[in-house]
């Protein structure tokens, strides 16, 4: 096999990997599993991606500024305990349900950015840092509980709320356009990833957050305040872990401590398979989606396969692991041609 066959086929599979990848897990749980490819269950497999797809956005937003935001995850686990409290230890009006936990997120970005802006304290350890903490507070503040309709305190004493009917929609809804309804979860992830990938492709800010990654001195000396830039981005990856916790909330009814601590693997692989979509080589939210529909649809099949839980996790690191060799010999090689 000759060097510029091997590159041709080895290019092919860094832009279109992944997306044959998708096909084939798709076309093996259709065969094996008869109820896979139902209208249900690709309905159920689009709600469960619409979580780690708000989450893996932000975990972008982060990486195209040259950052990486871990704590995502434990953003996620503190909004959803934060959510349900509002309506049923304090039965909030649905308004501050849903602002409070965007502020929340939001608070959490400026912390991550303080410290890796202002104090220059590298992003991982900022943000692992942070993703203690945060876990740290979501339990204290539940005291270890989940959060669940009525339920009782330590003192004997029952929450007098409920989780809103209204608010329950945002998870289990759904919205009708003739012929066919789309779930709300699914309504606001498609949203979401076309209004980002249009603000990142086609606005002003976007190009910046490009190029504050791509040479951060470059930028600076283009007149770019690239210190704004990578704190609006940290804010916003804050605010979309809050809106993945809002959902989850939301479709499961309850809040759930550390609901958001598998999230944070499963959005990270499907950012890091994005990489390899269409040829793309660095963070953008289409690939970020197709890489939460291969993440969604390979747990959704090893679930209905009955593998145990814990297996998943083997299934997902290799999955990321691949990825990630994949999408850096192709850069590296790309560097050194």
């Amino acid at each position: 096999m000759n060097t510029g066959f091997k590159d041709r086929l080895l290019n092919f599979c860094f832009r279109y990997g992944a997306i044959i990848v998708i096909i084939g897990v798709v076309a093996f749980f259709s065969v094996r599993l008869p109820y896979f490819f139902s209208s249900a269950n690709l309905a159920d497999i689009l709600r469960s991606i619409s979580i780690v797809t708000f989450v893996a956005i932000g975990v972008t937003l982060s990486l195209i500024v040259d950052g990486f935001d871990l704590s995502v995850g434990s953003t996620v686990s503190l909004t959803t305990v934060v959510t349900a409290s509002l309506m049923i230890w304090y039965e909030m009006p649905l308004v501050i349900v849903i602002i409070v936990p965007l502020l929340v997120g939001a608070v959490i970005g400026c912390i991550n950015a303080f410290f890796i802006v202002k104090l220059r304290i590298p992003d991982l350890l900022t943000t692992l840092a942070v993703m203690y903490i945060v876990a740290g507070i979501h339990k204290t503040y539940t005291k270890g509980y989940t959060v669940y309709n009525n339920m009782q305190f330590e003192d004997g004493t029952k929450a007098p709320g409920k989780m809103y009917e209204s608010f329950l929609q945002l998870g289990k809804g759904e919205v009708s356009f003739g012929f066919f309804s789309v779930p709300i979860p699914v309504l606001l992830m498609l949203i979401a990833v076309i209004g980002v990938h249009v603000m990142l492709k086609h606005s002003r800010f976007g190009r910046q957050m490009y190029m504050t990654g791509g040479n951060e001195e470059a930028a600076r000396l283009s007149g770019i305040r690239i210190n704004r830039i990578r704190t609006i981005a940290y804010i916003l990856s804050g605010m979309c872990a809050a809106i993945g916790g809002l959902i989850y909330a939301a479709r499961v009814g309850s809040g759930q401590i550390d609901a958001g601590s598998p999230l944070l693997m499963e959005a990270v692989a499907a950012v890091f398979v994005g990489f390899s979509v269409f040829g793309a080589g660095k963070p953008n939210i289409i690939g970020t989606f197709f890489g939460s529909v291969l993440i969604g649809v390979l747990v959704n099949g090893l679930t209905m396969m009955n593998l145990q839980y814990y297996t998943h996790d083997i299934v997902k690191g290799t999955v990321l692991i691949l990825a990630l060799a994949v999408t850096f010999y192709v850069i590296h090689r790309a560097r050194t041609a």
